[in-house]
């Protein structure tokens, strides 16, 4: 739904109460001058959704589709539900089970604060998960502290039918504060049996080479091309909610509900990117060199190295900037150097060694050592070491040189005539 939709229902349904509340002819009533209205218990009029009981007392619930036909930036909606099962535990060794992506909940939390600790409330969860019509979004909201109990007891009831919750710095943030709201009303937790993924570690990964930030919102443009309209920036949010608790004007929230759906919707989106980038790295949708520098140490430290030489040579191929290029050769050197095949190695240390940049002397370095131990050919190993010390002088190489230079002294065959 296009946001003048969006606004068109609004209308609409203060419309339609208007029309209910005086549809027996009665006249306005004038209502005498006093404090105020509270309209914390109109937010259904606002958004689509309702207040619910539980028996904790009562909360707002509200309920928001993005149809499977749609697109969020470069992302078709309709290829979230075609993930593969597995696709996630690529992120985590194996760790999480297969599960099929209708089984994942995507979770975001709006707080009233950054810091943290007892002090801090989620008045906002938003949980994301994929369905048949499309990727539908449920936000618990509590319009007073007094309903933090009532919403925590149907955010646990409802995570129930989830196996595999994704957040975006859950691990740090979100599931630490919920986990200490949980206590802090004498409920337990129910985020234990659920296997977690953080994305922001593999998003990372992927791009923290390529991008200043890997905000979600900078990434939903970068990646995804997806521009917001009008979105509440999100260090505003506690204000506008302390904002909405003094005045009780309940239009404040409706930004903060968007801001939250948004982020929901990003980070499914990006599910589909990080792990299947990890999983099967021939198939990733990325084609900038620094992403594709980023997948290949992702790769090398997880010791697939022969794809995490074949991802290496990729990005050197996309193009990277001088100091991206070197480190990348660099390293496609070292792995082919653990992987036995000496001669590719030798050949781009030699392009190491051939050109100013900063992995140039231990390119030379290790063409000495390989011209020492292994050819014993001491007049080149001399030379490459000579070449290292133009560069940058060392008491190490100096000593090297000199052992060297006996080595070049001695007899060929190491006995006297």
């Amino acid at each position: 739904m296009s946001d003048i939709q969006e606004l068109l229902a609004l209308l609409r349904r203060r419309i339609a109460l208007i029309e209910r509340k005086y549809r027996d002819g009665a006249a306005p009533t004038v209502r005498p001058q006093g404090p105020k209205e509270p309209e914390h218990y109109f937010v259904e009029e606002y958004l689509d959704g309702a207040e619910i009981e539980t028996p904790h007392g009562t909360h707002f619930e509200s309920e928001r589709l993005f149809e499977r036909h749609r697109r969020h930036g470069s992302l078709d909606l309709a290829a979230l539900e075609e993930m593969p099962e597995d696709l996630l535990g690529a992120l985590a060794a194996g760790e999480i089970p297969p599960s099929p992506p209708g089984r994942w909940a995507f979770l975001d939390t709006e707080t009233t604060g950054l810091a943290g600790g007892s002090g801090t409330y989620a008045f906002l969860v938003g949980v994301g998960r994929i369905t048949p019509e499309g990727f539908r979004v449920r936000q618990f909201f509590m319009r007073e502290h007094g309903e933090e109990p009532s919403l925590l007891y149907a955010l646990a009831e409802h995570l129930a039918a989830f196996d595999v919750l994704v957040t975006y710095n859950g691990k740090t943030y979100d599931l630490p504060l919920l986990e200490t709201r949980f206590r802090m009303v004498r409920a337990r937790p129910p985020f234990e049996r659920l296997a977690h993924v953080d994305l922001l570690f593999g998003a990372r990964r992927l791009w923290k080479l390529r991008f200043e930030s890997c905000r979600l919102i900078e990434l939903e443009s970068r990646v995804l091309g997806f521009e917001r309209q009008g979105d509440l920036p999100g260090e505003m949010i506690p204000y506008v909610y302390f904002e909405y608790l003094r005045t009780r004007e309940a239009f404040r929230v409706v930004p903060i509900f968007r801001h939250n759906a948004m982020d929901i919707l990003t980070l499914a989106c990006l599910t589909s990117i990080v792990p299947l980038a990890f999983r099967s790295p021939e198939e990733a949708p990325l084609g900038h060199g620094a992403e594709l520098l980023g997948l290949a140490r992702w790769l090398r430290a997880a010791d697939r190295r022969e794809e995490a030489l074949a991802v290496f040579r990729r990005a050197v191929a996309s193009g990277l900037g001088d100091d991206l290029m070197f480190a990348a050769l660099w390293e496609i050197a070292q792995l082919e150097k653990r992987l036995g095949r000496q001669e590719a190695a030798l050949e781009v240390l030699g392009d190491l060694g051939a050109w100013p940049n900063p992995h140039r002397v231990a390119a030379l370095i290790e063409l000495a050592k390989h011209y020492e131990h292994r050819r014993r050919d001491y007049a080149r190993a001399l030379e490459l070491t000579r070449a290292a010390i133009a560069v940058e002088d060392s008491a190490e190489l100096r000593r090297r040189e000199a052992r060297l230079l006996r080595r070049c002294a001695a007899p060929a065959n190491g006995t006297l005539l």
